[in-house]
């Protein structure tokens, strides 16, 4: 075991319970990545909170998830519209509030369909940008909850349930790299402190093999108990049937 993983699970031993919840961004249709990601949710039963984006989505792509995965709505259809020299967005400032309440409503509409209605009315706004004006508008549109990248301010924005992820394991700037086993497993110790469910954020389309190691690793550790979308969002879907 090396000196990161040694030094982790000692850390973790001294907590009472080490909660954590997985969020991968991006699904759209069934791919090679896709499988091995729903594989590691059943082969360790990890409840697994998929962000779908509902305009590329395919019906295919819902007949394979398993009883452990939730479906989240990854915006609208994850265009980039910022303007020069603005970080990525799809909810630029020039675009009217009602206009893209419209549209994510309308996404919702087809994301609820598509997955037979599993999906849950939270919001994972891509890129982890969302406007303020818009989130004051999103309960009202039917949004029961949000989910970006980092500590949160409050539990609840706008009259949302927010739930966020710390941990992204991917190095964006570096050739979209896994991270490395001691920077991700800081990550989870440097969350502790702020007393919140623990987010582990992943992008199924882009991990290199050292990613899908890590995610095997944290997985199988018995110290760490993961938790459902649903529970953490407080959430019952429909039944269905």
């Amino acid at each position: 075991m090396s000196e990161a993983w040694e030094a982790f699970q000692k850390e973790i031993s001294r907590h009472k319970e080490l909660r954590l919840w997985w969020r991968d961004d991006d699904a759209a249709q069934p791919s090679q990545s896709l499988d091995r990601l729903l594989g590691l949710s059943r082969e360790y039963q990890i409840p697994l909170a998929l962000a779908v984006v509902p305009l590329a989505a395919t019906p295919e792509l819902f007949s394979g998830l398993g009883s452990q995965v939730s479906v989240l709505q990854h915006g609208t259809d994850h265009r980039n519209r910022a303007g020069p020299g603005q970080k990525k967005t799809e909810f630029p400032d020039g675009e009217p509030v009602d206009a893209l309440i419209g549209r994510l409503s309308a996404a919702a509409a087809r994301l609820k369909h598509l997955s037979a209605g599993r999906a849950l009315p939270v919001l994972v706004p891509p890129w982890n940008r969302l406007r303020s004006d818009l989130t004051r508008e999103l309960a009202a549109a039917g949004f029961r909850g949000l989910s970006t990248y980092g500590p949160r301010t409050s539990e609840a924005v706008g009259g949302l349930k927010q739930v966020n992820t710390h941990i992204d394991i991917v190095d964006w700037h570096a050739g979209r790299r896994f991270i490395g086993d001691a920077r991700a497993l800081d990550l989870v110790l440097d969350s502790l402190e702020n007393k919140e469910p623990i987010g582990l954020l992943t992008h199924h389309a882009v991990h290199d093999e050292a990613a899908w190691n890590f995610l095997e690793r944290l997985f199988g550790l018995r110290t760490v108990r993961w938790a459902r979308a649903e529970e953490l969002f407080s959430y019952n879907a429909p039944s269905h049937g």
